[in-house]
């Protein structure tokens, strides 16, 4: 491997880290509410409303369902709309949440399902309104399980800001692309590789490490 290549190798690697860390977050900001929303409309104890759930579930289903690579083709006008180009580290976050979104909503959601009922009722025989039971009962509760939601969503947008290098979108797999198989560097396509396994492995070991502790508590 030259020198040349291990500044660019670093380099993508912070691109990634950017990546998957603003995309992460603007998943969650964005996918939550979703969640929340899915089971409140769904629950018969909070606002059940059939309707808007089959339609909200619909949506989230249809996007969840489209592949990531053919997704990030779809939306770049709406990318170019938002950033201003559809190459670049900045451009492939906006696929990437609208990729996670619906997917972090679903486990959100299942997080929050697995709530005791018990404690909701609880809440509400005390006299707490429907919002007060979310914020204060049903999202605190769940914690542990938001936070294992979370961990696998991060873990999952690393697998998808390797795909967003197949259009220029930066970071490992934008170099694994132009190196490991544009110039057939198979040393390049290891390490990056290697280094994706590394940055996995450390999200899932953090992650597992606050459900731990959440669940304790």
């Amino acid at each position: 491997m030259t020198d040349i290549v291990w500044p660019e190798i670093w380099q993508a690697t912070w691109e990634t880290l950017y990546m998957v860390g603003i995309a992460t977050a603007l998943t969650v900001i964005l996918g939550l509410p979703l969640g929340v929303l899915l089971v409140l409309w769904s629950t018969p104890r909070l606002r059940p409303q059939a309707v808007l759930y089959q339609v909200l579930s619909v949506v989230v289903n249809i996007v969840r369902s489209v592949p990531f690579v053919i997704l990030m083709i779809a939306v770049i006008p709406v990318t170019e709309w938002i950033v201003g180009t559809s190459i670049g580290v900045n451009a492939a976050i906006v696929p990437l949440v609208i990729g996670a979104a619906p997917f972090f909503a679903r486990l959100a959601e299942s997080a929050m399902r697995e709530v005791d009922p018990g404690v909701m009722e609880a809440a509400r025989a005390m006299g707490a309104s429907t919002w007060v039971i979310i914020w204060r009962v049903l999202l605190p509760e769940a914690r542990p399980g938001l936070i294992a939601a979370v961990t696998i969503t991060a873990v999952t947008l690393v697998g998808y800001s390797a795909m967003s290098g197949v259009i220029g979108g930066g970071g490992l797999g934008d170099l694994a692309v132009r190196y490991g198989y544009e110039r057939f560097q198979t040393d390049v396509m290891l390490v990056t590789t290697a280094l994706m396994v590394v940055l996995v492995q450390i999200m899932q070991m953090i992650g597992d490490r606050l459900v731990q502790h959440y669940a304790r508590r």
